[in-house]
């Protein structure tokens, strides 16, 4: 847990806000890597802090925040999938069998005894659930249950950039609580005090999303498939789909379907509007580009993308997937 970003300011004073009558549930929602997670756990450390300070932040001091910031706090409860912590933990291995992705129906089942029991601490027990999309279908019905018969001060913590997958009738039991994403000259400013060269670029690469930015700009993740597949897109008339793809077969499929998705959207955008939000870099070889490009087929591409992204974490082959797509994108161009 990192303490809170320049940008939280004005969402921190509001959950201060509702300290006084505390909902049940709160959903914190917005982009992916704008710290939801973190500004989610500052919140539950806080209120179970022994002396918070006048702006409501832990003292960090304190017994309770020991605990809580060594994992072991008998009032916090922290759900994810086995995927997540085995990343944090740097305990994934290769050949052995992949954690799963999904939070499962024991892992809700378990905070029952948790839910029923009184606060160690004499105040509130606080249980964060993380991303709360990755509750399965038996899950997610099993925290709907406890949220129908809330217990006096269990407060959760959903925290989300897809509410559209989290069943209507759990969102309809959480107060909802919107966290926007920073300006572009805020998250620049941000990366650059992070030593991220590039700040602009990198921010737009990740869809001005600050904590994406720098995990990617520090693991080089994505970088060189980037390189490979710019060079390539930026050329139709030249481009081989097929080599392309050999080339990029030891790839993530998602960095490669990430970056043609941005840059779906920029000849988009530029066909309609001369404007473009990721590659501003390329701005005038886009526009050139969309110019022979008919409207329903960069339509038709950007469904195809989205489709091919839903199973990117899994496709059956991953070649084929790329290939597909990178004739799909050639096809677009007259010959």
């Amino acid at each position: 847990m990192k303490s809170l970003y320049p940008w939280q300011t004005e969402s921190w004073q509001a959950l201060q806000g509702l300290r006084a009558r505390l909902p049940h549930a709160l959903l914190f929602k917005g982009a992916e890597g704008i710290g939801k997670l973190d500004l989610a756990l500052n919140f539950a450390q806080s209120l179970l802090c022994e002396k918070p300070h006048a702006d409501g932040t832990a003292c960090k001091e304190c017994s309770s925040c020991h605990w809580f910031e060594q994992d072991s706090h008998p009032d916090f409860r922290l759900i994810q999938p086995d995927a997540l912590t085995a990343a944090e933990d740097g305990e994934e291995k290769s050949g052995a069998k992949k954690p799963s992705r999904e939070i499962s129906v024991d892992q809700i089942r378990d905070l029952s005894s948790f839910a029923n029991l009184s606060a160690h601490c004499g105040g509130y027990r606080v249980v964060v659930i993380h991303p709360a999309e990755a509750l399965n279908n038996n899950a997610a019905n099993s925290l709907l249950k406890t949220l129908e018969e809330p217990t006096d001060k269990l407060l959760f913590l959903l925290v989300t950039h897809k509410p559209q997958q989290l069943l209507p009738t759990i969102l309809s039991r959480c107060l909802s609580f919107s966290l926007h994403t920073p300006t572009p000259e805020a998250g620049a400013a941000w990366l650059a005090q992070q030593g991220v060269a590039n700040p602009e670029q990198a921010l737009a690469q990740t869809g001005f999303a600050p904590l994406q930015a720098q995990g990617w700009a520090e693991s080089g993740e994505g970088s060189e498939e980037r390189i490979i597949l710019l060079s390539a897109i930026r050329q139709p008339a030249k481009l081989d789909a097929l080599a392309l793809a050999d080339s990029l077969q030891r790839s993530a499929p998602i960095h490669v379907i990430h970056c043609l998705q941005q840059w779906c959207h920029d000849m988009i955008s530029a066909k309609f509007s001369g404007a473009v939000r990721y590659f501003p870099e390329q701005a005038a070889e886009i526009i050139e580009l969309v110019d022979s490009v008919p409207s329903g087929a960069l339509m038709r591409f950007q469904k195809e993308l989205l489709e091919a992204r839903r199973s990117a974490f899994h496709p059956l082959n991953p070649k084929l997937v790329l290939e597909s797509l990178l004739l799909s994108y050639r096809q677009l161009f007259p010959v």
